[in-house]
C-alpha cells in the first residue's frame, strides 16, 4: 500500500486504504481504493485521525432521497496533513496541519463577508455534490474502477481524501489532533449556538435538551459564559454526572415527570421558564417543549439538531407575539476560518474543556466497532487512528 508522504506523488493517483458504505446499514468494508490528486482549488490531506458523529450515522443508515448514495465513504470530523495541491490554492502548503469542515466558508460571498451569519450565498445550498466546485465528479474509485461518492465534502474515513479549500482550516500543529478533530462538527455545533447563536448571559437559565456530544457542548459554552442555572434533559439519567464536567447544575429525565410536561417541571424549577434553550436531537415535538419551556417574553430557543423526517413545528401564535423567539443554526453559527482559531486557543489556555469529550480511541480497522459503541450510546466521541 502507497503511503508513500511526498511530492512525488502530486498529480499521480494514490492507493490505500478506505471504510466503504456500500449499502445503507450495512457494516463499513475496509478496501483499497485510490485518490485521484486534487484539481483546482483543492487539496489532497493524509488524514491522521477521524471521528465518528451521528450524522454519520444518520446518513449510514439513510437509504432513499437524494442524499442517499452508495459506494460511499462516510466520515467529517478530522485532522490531516496537506500532501499536495492544486492549481489556484493560496494560503495552504504540503505539510500544513488542517481541519476539514462541512460548511463552507469561500470569503468572497456577501455572507461570508457578513457579521451576522456563517451561511455561505456561494456554495451552501448544495449538499449533493460529490465535489464543491465539479458537481458529482469524485476523486474516489474502488480497486475495480468503480466510482465512491464523498460525504459532504470531507469524507475522512479514508487514510487520504480531496477536500476543497472553502472547507478547509490550517490550524498549529502544537495543538493535539485528537482534540482539534472535535471541532470539526459537534463540539463546534454546541459551543458556537451558546456564544453566538445564543449569546449566553451571565446569571442566566439555559436548558439542553438531549446530551450527546452537541447538547454537552452547549452547557460547556454556557458554563464559559457563567450561566447560574444549566438543566440537562435525557432520558439517561447516567448523562447527569458526565454532564457535571461540563457545567450542568440540574438534570430532568422526561420518563420520570409523570404526567407533567418536561416545560413544565422546567418552568416550576425556573420560577417560569430558563432564558435560553437549545434542541440538541432534532425531534419536531421535543422542539416545542424545548420552546414552551423558555421564559414568556424574552425566551430564545435555538434548533441544533437535525430533524430527520423533516416534521412541520407547532407552536403557540401568541407565545411568539409576547416575545419568545425560536431559530435554527447550522455549525453553531461559526465562521469556521476565523472561529475555529478563537475556540483553540481558549482550550491552549484550559478554560476549554475538549479531553471529556473523547469516551474511547481505537485503531482505524475498528470503525464497526465504534459504529455499535455510538448506537448503543456508549460513546460521545471515538477517536480513530489512521497509523497506530
Amino acid at each position: 500500500m502507497d503511503k508513500t508522504f511526498s511530492s512525488s506523488n502530486k498529480a499521480k493517483p494514490i492507493k490505500c486504504k478506505a471504510a466503504i458504505c456500500r449499502n445503507a446499514g450495512e457494516a463499513l468494508v475496509i478496501e483499497d481504493i485510490y485518490v485521484d490528486p486534487p484539481q483546482a482549488y483543492e487539496v489532497r490531506i493524509k488524514i491522521l485521525c477521524t471521528s465518528l458523529c451521528h450524522t454519520d450515522l444518520t446518513f449510514w443508515k439513510l437509504d432513499f432521497g437524494p442524499l442517499s448514495r452508495f459506494p460511499r465513504i462516510l466520515g467529517h470530523e478530522a485532522v490531516g496533513v496537506v500532501e499536495s495541491i492544486g492549481e489556484n490554492v493560496d494560503g495552504f502548503k504540503q505539510g500544513d496541519v488542517v481541519l476539514p469542515v462541512f460548511l463552507p466558508f469561500c470569503e468572497d460571498c456577501r455572507d461570508c463577508k457578513s457579521s451576522k451569519t456563517n451561511w455561505c450565498e456561494r456554495y451552501c445550498d448544495d449538499f449533493v455534490s460529490n465535489t464543491r466546485r465539479y458537481g458529482m465528479s469524485s476523486r474516489f474509485k474502488d480497486s475495480s474502477g468503480e466510482v465512491i461518492h464523498h460525504f459532504f465534502f470531507v469524507s475522512s474515513f479514508s487514510e487520504y481524501t480531496v477536500v476543497d479549500i472553502a472547507h478547509l482550516v490550517k490550524i498549529s500543529p502544537e495543538i493535539p489532533v485528537n482534540k482539534a478533530a472535535l471541532l470539526s462538527c459537534g463540539v463546534s455545533t454546541g459551543i458556537g449556538g451558546a456564544w453566538k447563536v445564543a449569546n449566553v448571559d451571565e446569571g442566566s437559565t439555559v436548558a439542553v435538551f438531549g446530551l450527546g456530544a452537541v447538547g454537552l457542548a452547549v452547557a460547556e459554552g454556557a458554563r464559559l459564559r457563567r450561566a447560574a442555572k444549566i438543566i440537562g434533559v435525557d432520558t439517561n439519567s447516567d448523562k447527569f454526572e458526565l454532564g457535571k464536567k461540563f457545567g450542568l447544575t440540574d438534570f430532568v429525565n422526561p420518563t420520570l415527570c409523570g404526567e407533567k410536561k418536561i416545560s413544565e417541571v422546567i418552568k416550576k424549577m425556573t420560577g417560569g421558564g430558563v432564558d435560553y434553550s437549545f434542541e440538541c436531537v432534532g425531534v419536531a415535538s421535543l422542539l416545542t417543549e424545548a420552546f414552551n419551556s423558555t421564559r414568556p417574553g424574552s425566551g430564545k430557543t435555538i434548533m441544533l439538531g437535525m430533524e430527520k423526517h423533516a416534521a412541520p413545528i407547532s407552536l403557540g401564535s401568541f407565545d411568539l407575539l409576547t416575545g419568545r423567539s425560536i431559530c435554527g443554526s447550522l455549525f453553531g453559527g461559526l465562521k469556521a476560518k476565523l472561529d475555529i482559531h478563537i475556540l483553540l486557543d481558549h482550550y491552549l489556555k484550559k478554560e476549554l474543556n475538549l479531553d471529556s469529550f473523547i469516551t474511547h480511541e481505537l485503531k482505524f480497522q475498528e470503525i464497526n466497532k465504534a459504529f455499535d459503541l455510538l448506537k448503543e450510546g456508549k460513546s460521545l466521541r471515538c477517536i480513530l487512528w489512521m497509523d497506530k
